[in-house]
């Protein structure tokens, strides 16, 4: 137990020595991507043979510097580079393997930790070149991870290696050197904007909380992230969960609260995992509970685990799904700030947000602000999926161009095919296509756009992408996350999913066109909530830009991509046809007919489209027209 603010700089320093001190640190990454691959074996069979030599001698290159301590072998976050994983960080070296497998554990004790010796096969490569140093790699050379910094680099479930790097500090530093006033301050001058969605000032909310007449207040993270292929939050609350932890107890000691609510989405185990032993470690050691670090502050932390209602993202529906009730948005006003948690003043931010505040306090508003534009300051983590080489967690300085992201860090788009769009944002974003490739990824550019950064979700597409099939997945997913409250969102998400559907079935009309805009508008206008006014916002910006593609859905019946499985015609070239008729006997239906050694033909009223036969031609005679 810590009793006071000497104690606490005594196991920090403690606690870094025995980080200094190590002979080798081997980080496995135990992320969910990497445990989804097999890096808990790995764990297991480097934790035996760490075992069973404990005396080695460790070597690296001579300019190393490294203790005398011992070796560990340790469970870290994610390490970003999903793609690549599973992965193994070695230390001090920097050394980044790629890939490894259960099998490689032996080769890389016997090369690598006793001698020092580089496992070639295992190290990133890229147009030729092997990558030995993780900060060499321009997956991770280009970008500036403030808020995942630690993320990959200790032990995940491990209080002193995160006190060991800071953690905590910034804590002290506010409850020993600040008054609540001074910190709430140091917030607003920083501009820092919620990364959750709306880029609302955090300091002006909290500014409000601490204003209001009620002393019962509260502070809530949201830690749902719906967003389809969105994980940012969830990969800081896996691999660093006290710096989140540390923001929301700033947070309360800043507007006066002395509860607190972490909000999970049930589908995320082991953040909640994670998340329930840091508050216990931080709880044994007395930085969470009452009298902390010997003064008059307390607060207690809880976790809420949601159903995964996307619905839920939306504060007063969060509020609502902790209290008990079902996560329904309410009419507003009255404001989360005036009456939010059970009906009382609520600091209610994301888990970025709050992974931002403790370096803020220790740095200083004027450093925050110098890294990005002026009015979106700091940097933004982002879920760089699709069709991208290099897919992973990443973190730039807010300002950072789209065409830096996918091609400078992402590597640009797989199989060489050619860019065609990002859907930024998730369900509430919109798509930015090749003219849009210098824009600077801050809120007010892309709002200019008609586009937003949300949660961080960037999802690339290329040449291939049927851009109709986009609109009609993220709306079927909204429909789908309706909560039905109002009617706008709930009826008119589900007449446009209908016309959606009708267009790529290949039974859509030109004036399907103009009500699937009408409908965006009165939905966007309308709509009870933030969620529900966005819900159309992939069909308005896929309507702008890709208009060519429904008109070629809607009046030529084609899908030039060939995804929308209905409007695809398959056809024989006579050329390069043999007459094997391995086709026809691979076509359920029936649909094609010929004579052996002559070309054969498909009956199109017969076809169902189910691809058997081009992919049995071993001529590749069968294409799509």
């Amino acid at each position: 137990m810590i009793k006071n603010r000497a104690e606490l700089d005594s196991i920090r320093e403690e606690a870094k020595n025995a980080l200094d001190n190590s002979r080798c640190r081997i980080l496995i990454c135990a992320g969910t991507g990497c445990l989804a691959g097999g890096s808990e074996l790995i764990y297991n069979r480097m934790q035996q043979l760490v075992s069973d030599n404990p005396d080695i001698e460790v070597k690296f290159a001579a300019e190393i510097a490294h203790g005398d301590g011992g070796i560990g072998v340790k469970k870290s976050g994610c390490h970003g580079f999903c793609e690549m994983g599973p992965l193994m960080r070695i230390e001090p070296a920097g050394l980044l393997y790629t890939k490894v497998s259960a099998d490689d554990c032996e080769e890389i004790f016997e090369k690598t930790i006793k001698n020092g010796e580089v496992v070639e096969r295992l190290l990133y490569q890229c147009d030729g070149q092997a990558y030995q140093l993780q900060n060499e790699i321009p997956f991770y050379k280009k970008q500036t991870r403030l808020v995942l910094e630690n993320c990959g680099c200790i032990d995940a479930e491990n209080i002193e290696e995160a006190i060991a790097k800071g953690g905590y500090g910034a804590f002290e530093k506010a409850l020993f050197s600040m008054t609540p006033q001074e910190v709430i301050q140091v917030v607003l001058d920083s501009n820092l904007r919620g990364r959750g969605g709306g880029g609302f000032t955090t300091g002006y909310k909290w500014s409000q909380v601490a204003k209001q007449a009620e002393k019962k207040r509260y502070v809530v993270c949201n830690g749902d992230e719906g967003d389809p292929g969105a994980f940012m939050d969830r990969s800081i609350m896996e691999g660093d969960p006290h710096k989140m932890i540390e923001g929301m107890m700033i947070a309360a000691y800043a507007v006066g609260a002395d509860e607190g609510y972490i909000y999970v989405r049930a589908e995320y185990p082991l953040a909640i995992s994670r998340l329930k032993l840091a508050i216990k470690q931080a709880e044994e050691r007395g930085l969470l509970g009452d009298n902390i670090l010997g003064t008059s502050f307390s607060f207690r932390l809880h976790i809420n685990r949601g159903a995964g209602a996307f619905v839920c993202g939306e504060g007063s529906a969060l509020t609502a799904s902790i209290e008990g009730n079902r996560g329904m948005p309410r009419v507003k006003p009255p404001r989360t700030v005036e009456q939010g948690l059970f009906g009382k003043p609520t600091v209610l931010n994301n888990v970025e947000t709050y992974a931002n505040v403790p370096m803020i306090i220790c740095k200083g508003a004027d450093w925050y602000k110098s890294i990005g534009p002026e009015n979106s300051p700091g940097t933004k983590a982002f879920a760089l999926t699709g069709s991208v080489k290099n897919t992973g967690l990443i973190e730039v300085p807010m300002g950072t161009t789209l065409r830096e992201v996918i091609f400078d860090i992402g590597g640009g788009i797989k199989n060489d095919a050619a860019f065609k769009a990002v859907q930024i944002g998730g369900p509430s974003g919109g798509c930015l296509i090749t003219k849009d490739l210098e824009v600077s990824l801050d809120f007010d550019s892309l709002k200019k756009m008609g586009a937003m950064i949300g949660s961080g979700g960037l999802v690339v597409m290329d040449e291939n992408t049927c851009m109709v099939e986009v609109a009609r997945f993220f709306m079927n997913f909204t429909q789908n996350e309706s909560c039905g409250k109002c009617v706008p969102c709930r009826e008119g998400t589900k007449r446009m999913l209908e016309i959606l559907e009708r267009i790529v079935a290949g039974n859509g009309e030109p004036e399907d066109l103009d009500m699937l805009w009408d409908l965006s508008k009165t939905i966007t206008e309308t709509a009870l909530c933030g969620l529900g006014k966005s819900a159309a916002q992939p069909v308005m910006s896929t309507l702008k830009v890709f208009r060519d593609e429904y008109l070629e859905h809607v009046v030529d019946k084609k899908c030039a991509s060939g995804n929308c499985q209905a409007l695809r015609k398959y056809v024989i070239n006579p050329e390069l046809c043999k007459g094997c008729s391995k086709c026809q006997r691979n076509c359920p239906v029936g649909a094609i007919s010929g004579k052996i050694k002559e070309p054969f033909v498909i009956d199109a009223g017969k076809c169902i489209k189910c691809g058997a036969c081009e992919g049995s031609c071993p001529f590749k005679a069968i294409y799509i027209e």
